[in-house]
């Protein structure tokens, strides 16, 4: 039987000093909250997004207030780009702990007009990408002594909506993955889990909670009575990422403000007499 990893003290368990990370996707809200957790939690940071305009003023703002932080560019949906995305975040900080993979696209349609181009470009992004940076990551990963992905998948893996539905195959595909990768490299020391958030209320998610039909229905639906903000994805991300989960290993976290966990019966009943 293998033996027990020795963890660090309780206060430091959540601590990324030493660590290096490339998470995919920084420019966006969701990665902009995690980058700054990561460097004001000790790690380095390789920044990832489709231009350099999206992640070298983040960079730039973590560096000037004594954070560790690179930014790199690549086209994920090529998988050659992806293997230069990892092998560079690698050679620029020394070896990879942590991938965390927080690229994802959408194009919002009905079944009936999704073209072969939209399905295309969606499952490039949002899981051939996913797939093949964790490929290339593998040796790096395997080197570290605390080697972890994070995925982020989405809330749509197991309760979709009209018109993401693509969208939706390729969170349910992230999950999947997730399982199987953790499965297939756990006697390489490396862990695999992802997230399935609701909605984050974003600019991205703008059309799913913007009109106030939509606003209603989420707040009709959700136990919390509210959106997600993108920082409350960041303990998630952070416990999955270090020692703190080192025995939980291909697991989902749902962070969906109670969504699954029931209904109220009563909600329509006549409280007016």
């Amino acid at each position: 039987m293998k033996p027990a990893p020795s963890l660090p003290a309780t206060h430091d368990l959540f601590r990324m000093d030493g660590m290096r990370v490339l998470l995919t996707g920084a420019g966006g809200a969701i990665g902009t909250v995690l980058a700054k957790a990561f460097a004001d939690l000790g790690a380095t940071v390789a920044l990832h997004d489709l231009t350099e305009d999206k992640v070298a003023p983040l960079a730039a703002s973590i560096t000037e207030s004594g954070g560790a932080a690179i930014a790199l560019t690549a086209d994920v949906s090529d998988p050659d780009q992806c293997f230069s995305l990892i092998n560079d975040a690698a050679e620029a900080m020394g070896g990879l702990d942590v991938l965390v993979n927080g690229a994802g696209i959408n194009r919002r349609k009905p079944i009936v007009d999704v073209t072969v181009d939209d399905f295309d470009a969606i499952t490039a992004v949002n899981m051939r990408a996913v797939y093949f940076l964790s490929q290339a990551a593998h040796p790096h990963l395997k080197a570290s002594p605390n080697g972890a992905i994070v995925n982020l998948s989405s809330l749509s893996a197991r309760y979709s909506f009209n018109t993401i539905s693509v969208y939706a195959a390729t969170k349910a595909a992230v999950s999947g993955m997730t399982r199987s990768f953790a499965r297939e490299w756990v006697e390489d020391g490396i862990r695999v889990n992802c997230i399935e958030p609701a909605v984050v209320q974003t600019e991205f998610t703008k059309p799913l909670w913007g009109e106030e039909h939509r606003a209603r229905w989420f707040e009709d639906t959700t136990p919390i009575g509210r959106l997600a903000q993108a920082d409350e994805l960041v303990g998630s991300v952070v416990f999955l990422a270090t020692p703190a989960s080192s025995y939980i290993t291909g697991q989902s976290i749902v962070i969906e403000g109670g969504i699954l966990a029931g209904g109220n019966w009563d909600s329509y009943a006549d409280t007016s007499s």
